[in-house]
């Protein structure tokens, strides 16, 4: 099973990375959930019980470690950053024009219904197919299939609206 989790954290970190960021918005909470994600994975694993999907089942451990950040989530304003010294550095453009159109982005995310976004999300950033959307969320494949056609449409709805 340990040659099985290292070939899956190769495999599939990125992935989540990817799919917690779009989530949460934050990198550094991305990065913390991916930990925990493999953190639960290999406790659930060293508790000697069998994993059928490994890419399902992480994206269920880390869905679950994104609701809990959400309950405990504490925003911080940046004047209130500000007033404690912190200054953020907008050095480079480029960077800068890749993080607002990347914002721009997940706020029309952000504006979708949450098992719409969370099927887009799946499908799209985390390339899942269909069928391991339905087995991560516990849903039907069909009822997966309308929530990414539903989001396509919401999506480029919005995109319409807001360009």
């Amino acid at each position: 099973m340990e040659k099985e989790f290292l070939e899956a954290y190769e495999k599939y970190a990125d992935a989540l990375f990817r799919y917690c960021y779009f989530r949460l918005s934050d990198e550094e909470k991305a990065k913390d959930v991916v930990q925990d994600t493999f953190v639960k994975t290999w406790d659930y694993i060293a508790q000697g019980k069998s994993i059928a999907e490994m890419r399902a089942f992480l994206y269920r451990v880390a869905s679950n470690c994104i609701v809990d950040q959400y309950r405990k989530r504490k925003t911080t304003s940046l004047n209130y950053l500000q007033e404690k010294g912190f200054e953020p550095r907008l050095d480079i453009r480029e960077k800068l024009e890749t993080e607002i159109e990347a914002k721009e982005v997940i706020e029309v995310l952000q504006q979708l219904d949450e098992k719409y976004r969370d099927a887009f999300i799946m499908r799209y950033v985390g390339e899942l197919s269909v069928k391991e959307i339905a087995e991560i969320l516990g849903e039907a494949e069909n009822t997966v299939s309308v929530h990414i056609h539903r989001a396509v449409k919401q999506v480029r709805l919005l995109l319409k609206h807001e360009g």
